[in-house]
Protein backbone atom coordinates (compact mmCIF):
# COMPACT_ATOMS: atom_id res chain seq x y z
CA UNK A 1 0.00 0.00 0.00
CA UNK A 2 0.56 3.59 0.33
CA UNK A 3 4.14 5.41 1.69
CA UNK A 4 5.27 4.91 5.84
CA UNK A 5 6.11 7.91 7.82
CA UNK A 6 9.16 7.63 9.87
CA UNK A 7 9.12 9.51 13.49
CA UNK A 8 10.21 9.59 16.14
CA UNK A 9 7.68 9.68 18.84
CA UNK A 10 7.51 7.99 22.66
CA UNK A 11 3.76 8.13 23.20
CA UNK A 12 1.03 5.43 23.69
CA UNK A 13 2.40 4.22 27.03
CA UNK A 14 -0.55 4.26 28.26
CA UNK A 15 -2.10 0.79 25.79
CA UNK A 16 -1.74 -1.54 28.61
CA UNK A 17 -0.61 -4.92 27.68
CA UNK A 18 -2.26 -6.06 30.74
CA UNK A 19 -6.03 -7.88 31.04
CA UNK A 20 -8.13 -5.53 32.15
CA UNK A 21 -9.68 -3.48 29.32
CA UNK A 22 -13.65 -2.16 28.19
CA UNK A 23 -16.93 -4.28 28.86
CA UNK A 24 -19.34 -6.19 26.20
CA UNK A 25 -22.42 -4.91 24.72
CA UNK A 26 -23.92 -3.31 21.81
CA UNK A 27 -24.78 -5.78 18.95
CA UNK A 28 -22.86 -9.08 19.54
CA UNK A 29 -22.63 -12.77 19.38
CA UNK A 30 -21.18 -14.78 21.95
CA UNK A 31 -17.67 -16.53 21.23
CA UNK A 32 -18.03 -19.75 22.11
CA UNK A 33 -14.22 -21.00 22.02
CA UNK A 34 -13.89 -18.13 24.98
CA UNK A 35 -14.90 -20.46 27.53
CA UNK A 36 -16.51 -19.33 31.10
CA UNK A 37 -15.15 -16.08 30.39
CA UNK A 38 -16.70 -15.67 27.13
CA UNK A 39 -16.86 -12.14 25.63
CA UNK A 40 -19.80 -11.04 23.57
CA UNK A 41 -18.11 -10.27 19.82
CA UNK A 42 -19.44 -7.58 17.71
CA UNK A 43 -20.75 -8.17 14.77
CA UNK A 44 -19.65 -5.71 11.55
CA UNK A 45 -21.36 -2.64 10.97
CA UNK A 46 -21.11 -3.53 7.23
CA UNK A 47 -20.22 -7.32 6.80
CA UNK A 48 -18.02 -8.49 4.19
CA UNK A 49 -19.61 -9.47 0.68
CA UNK A 50 -19.38 -13.53 -0.45
CA UNK A 51 -16.07 -14.76 1.19
CA UNK A 52 -14.39 -12.85 4.19
CA UNK A 53 -10.84 -12.06 3.51
CA UNK A 54 -10.48 -9.80 6.32
CA UNK A 55 -11.93 -6.67 8.83
CA UNK A 56 -10.90 -3.06 9.00
CA UNK A 57 -11.42 -1.42 12.68
CA UNK A 58 -11.92 2.62 12.29
CA UNK A 59 -12.62 5.13 14.94
CA UNK A 60 -14.04 8.58 13.07
CA UNK A 61 -15.01 11.35 15.64
CA UNK A 62 -18.16 13.24 15.31
CA UNK A 63 -16.56 15.45 12.25
CA UNK A 64 -17.27 12.09 10.46
CA UNK A 65 -14.08 12.54 8.00
CA UNK A 66 -12.66 8.75 8.76
CA UNK A 67 -16.45 7.34 8.96
CA UNK A 68 -16.71 9.26 4.83
CA UNK A 69 -13.77 7.19 3.83
CA UNK A 70 -13.87 3.93 5.03
CA UNK A 71 -17.73 3.82 3.16
CA UNK A 72 -16.56 5.72 -0.05
CA UNK A 73 -13.39 2.54 0.09
CA UNK A 74 -16.71 0.17 -0.57
CA UNK A 75 -14.34 -2.53 1.44
CA UNK A 76 -17.56 -4.95 1.64
CA UNK A 77 -17.54 -5.59 -1.79
CA UNK A 78 -13.87 -6.70 -1.34
CA UNK A 79 -14.63 -9.23 1.36
CA UNK A 80 -13.72 -7.01 3.65
CA UNK A 81 -15.52 -6.59 7.13
CA UNK A 82 -16.23 -3.33 8.78
CA UNK A 83 -16.11 -2.31 12.45
CA UNK A 84 -16.50 1.10 14.26
CA UNK A 85 -15.40 1.44 17.36
CA UNK A 86 -18.07 3.79 19.27
CA UNK A 87 -17.33 7.27 19.79
CA UNK A 88 -19.03 7.44 22.94
CA UNK A 89 -19.63 4.98 25.72
CA UNK A 90 -22.85 4.35 25.81
CA UNK A 91 -22.57 2.96 22.12
CA UNK A 92 -21.13 -0.20 23.70
CA UNK A 93 -17.87 -1.46 23.47
CA UNK A 94 -16.18 -3.40 20.38
CA UNK A 95 -15.21 -7.11 20.51
CA UNK A 96 -13.04 -8.05 17.80
CA UNK A 97 -11.69 -11.92 17.15
CA UNK A 98 -10.40 -11.94 13.70
CA UNK A 99 -7.13 -10.35 11.97
CA UNK A 100 -7.78 -6.31 11.45
CA UNK A 101 -6.22 -3.06 9.75
CA UNK A 102 -6.49 -0.35 12.08
CA UNK A 103 -7.78 3.29 10.88
CA UNK A 104 -7.28 5.68 12.94
CA UNK A 105 -7.06 9.21 13.02
CA UNK A 106 -4.58 11.58 14.58
CA UNK A 107 -5.86 13.94 17.34
CA UNK A 108 -3.82 16.56 19.81
CA UNK A 109 -2.27 19.20 16.89
CA UNK A 110 0.82 17.83 16.93
CA UNK A 111 1.18 16.45 20.79
CA UNK A 112 2.22 13.15 20.87
CA UNK A 113 0.07 12.26 24.38
CA UNK A 114 -2.69 13.32 22.67
CA UNK A 115 -2.35 11.58 18.97
CA UNK A 116 -4.27 8.32 19.63
CA UNK A 117 -7.77 8.86 20.13
CA UNK A 118 -9.04 7.91 23.52
CA UNK A 119 -11.17 5.39 22.32
CA UNK A 120 -8.84 3.85 20.45
CA UNK A 121 -6.41 3.69 23.40
CA UNK A 122 -9.55 1.72 25.03
CA UNK A 123 -9.90 -0.76 22.57
CA UNK A 124 -6.21 -1.65 22.20
CA UNK A 125 -6.26 -2.22 25.95
CA UNK A 126 -8.17 -5.20 26.16
CA UNK A 127 -5.68 -7.67 24.89
CA UNK A 128 -8.42 -9.72 22.44
CA UNK A 129 -8.97 -6.99 20.54
CA UNK A 130 -4.74 -5.97 20.37
CA UNK A 131 -3.98 -9.41 19.82
CA UNK A 132 -6.12 -8.99 15.88
CA UNK A 133 -4.34 -5.94 14.79
CA UNK A 134 -2.38 -6.87 11.59
CA UNK A 135 -1.55 -3.50 10.57
CA UNK A 136 -2.45 0.22 10.80
CA UNK A 137 -3.73 3.09 8.50
CA UNK A 138 -4.06 6.79 9.85
CA UNK A 139 -5.45 10.31 9.16
CA UNK A 140 -4.40 13.57 9.98
CA UNK A 141 -3.61 16.85 9.24
CA UNK A 142 -0.91 18.52 7.77
CA UNK A 143 -1.36 21.78 9.40
CA UNK A 144 0.33 19.03 12.44
CA UNK A 145 3.37 19.64 10.64
CA UNK A 146 5.65 16.57 11.35
CA UNK A 147 3.11 15.15 13.96
CA UNK A 148 0.38 14.41 10.33
CA UNK A 149 -0.43 11.37 10.87
CA UNK A 150 1.23 10.89 14.18
CA UNK A 151 -0.89 8.44 15.30
CA UNK A 152 -0.01 5.77 13.06
CA UNK A 153 3.55 5.80 13.94
CA UNK A 154 2.46 5.26 17.54
CA UNK A 155 0.05 2.19 17.17
CA UNK A 156 2.71 0.99 14.96
CA UNK A 157 5.49 1.34 17.12
CA UNK A 158 3.46 0.29 19.99
CA UNK A 159 1.49 -2.77 18.18
CA UNK A 160 4.71 -3.65 16.48
CA UNK A 161 2.81 -3.71 13.04
CA UNK A 162 3.30 -2.13 9.94
CA UNK A 163 2.32 1.28 9.40
CA UNK A 164 0.47 0.63 5.88
CA UNK A 165 -0.53 3.58 4.37
CA UNK A 166 -1.67 7.92 5.09
CA UNK A 167 -4.10 10.02 3.98
CA UNK A 168 -5.01 14.03 4.85
CA UNK A 169 -8.32 14.27 6.26
CA UNK A 170 -11.34 12.74 4.43
CA UNK A 171 -8.82 11.55 1.77
CA UNK A 172 -8.92 11.89 -2.22
CA UNK A 173 -10.35 9.39 -4.77
CA UNK A 174 -6.49 8.29 -5.09
CA UNK A 175 -6.35 7.15 -1.92
CA UNK A 176 -9.86 5.33 -1.74
CA UNK A 177 -8.69 3.19 -4.34
CA UNK A 178 -5.32 2.15 -2.92
CA UNK A 179 -7.21 1.17 0.28
CA UNK A 180 -10.15 -0.77 -1.34
CA UNK A 181 -7.01 -2.34 -3.84
CA UNK A 182 -4.16 -2.75 -0.85
CA UNK A 183 -6.50 -3.82 2.23
CA UNK A 184 -7.38 -7.17 0.36
CA UNK A 185 -3.90 -7.39 -0.90
CA UNK A 186 -2.55 -6.83 2.15
CA UNK A 187 -4.75 -10.37 3.55
CA UNK A 188 -4.17 -11.82 0.90
CA UNK A 189 -0.08 -11.72 1.23
CA UNK A 190 -0.69 -12.62 4.84
CA UNK A 191 -2.84 -15.79 3.72
CA UNK A 192 0.20 -16.91 1.09
CA UNK A 193 2.91 -16.72 4.27
CA UNK A 194 1.01 -18.61 6.20
CA UNK A 195 0.47 -21.21 3.84
CA UNK A 196 4.27 -21.27 2.92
Amino acid sequence: MGATLEKTANAMSDINHGDEGVQACGTERQDETAGVDSVAISTPDIPAEGEVRGAVVFFSSASENTARFIRNCHLEHEGINVYRIPLHRRGGSLNIREPYILVVPTYGGGSPDKAVPTQVRLFLNDRANRNGIRGVIASGNTNFGEAFCMAGDLVSKKCKVPFLYYFELMGTKEDEEKVRRGVPEFFANIKKQQQA
